[in-house]
């Protein structure tokens, strides 16, 4: 059944039950960099609440944000009433749905009780990413709808380091949210930490184990490298051989607790 439920789950995310639902987003064409120059948002009361539960890890302290939750609450309230434009620049609106998603899963585990992992949450097909929850401009979206719907398709791998779904083995959650003017500086900070923490293996050049982000995703990298090897290569402190052999470490779910 698991099997079966995995495969739905693969042909949904693929055909049908993914998708923007009429969010605005541009994409980036043709190695175009992110217009990052200016915030018309304010995402400070979302800054506050990171800065204070969240340690320099990127590990979450659940029961503390669980009490000023509607603090969270109302910050996605505002990200609901004040959806993207399509005068804005492309940095207003990474930041945008980076924060609406790593706001929104914050809320979702506190919501769920705290629970060992994301994934024991239920949803359609048994799978959390599908599960109708975060409202903007009135619609419901899932999480796959904000990454795979919008932020895959905008164009820049980076997201993929920026986006934290309350598991161990993902790109850390920053204390410092994500802002029109400050989103292209933060995504290559996240990508430089994550390439370069625990969460991968590069000390033998020959025979790397990287993150299982590096296999899930492999196409969105190589659309801007020729290969995965040169992606992860423009971050490594310590570089891969183009040769090399690639393993891809096992996914931790558990929940990003301190």
């Amino acid at each position: 059944m698991k099997k079966i439920a995995y495969l739905l789950l693969i042909l949904c995310l693929g055909i049908s039950c993914v998708g923007s639902g009429g969010l605005h987003y541009d994409q980036l064409t043709n190695g175009e960099k992110i217009e990052a120059t200016r915030s018309q948002l304010d995402h400070s009361n979302y800054e506050a609440l990171l800065k204070k539960y969240v340690n320099e890890k990127g590990f979450v302290n659940y029961e503390g944000l669980a009490e000023e939750q509607a603090k969270l609450k109302s910050y996605l309230t505002y990200l609901s009433v004040n959806p993207p434009r399509k005068d804005w620049e492309t940095g207003e609106q990474f930041a945008y749905y980076i924060n609406l998603y790593n706001a929104s899963t914050l809320d979702l585990i506190i919501d769920n009780n705290m629970p060992a992992s994301i994934k024991d949450i239920d949803g359609p097909l048994g799978q959390v990413w599908l599960k109708d929850f975060i409202v903007v401009d009135g619609n419901k979206y899932s999480l796959a709808d904000i990454e795979k719907g919008v932020l895959q398709k905008m164009g820049d791998p980076r997201i993929h380091f920026a986006i934290n779904c309350a598991s161990y083995s993902c790109p850390k959650l920053l204390k410092t949210a994500y802002t029109g003017k400050n989103v292209d500086e933060l995504m290559d900070r996240a990508a430089n930490e994550f390439v370069n923490s625990d969460k991968n293996d590069l000390s033998d050049p020959n025979n790397p184990k990287l993150s299982s982000i590096f296999k899930f995703y492999t196409s969105d990298f190589t659309a801007v490298e020729p290969t995965l090897i040169d992606y992860v290569n423009r971050y490594a402190n310590k570089k891969i051989n183009v040769s090399a052999t690639v393993e891809y470490k096992d996914y931790d779910w558990s929940l990003n607790k301190q």
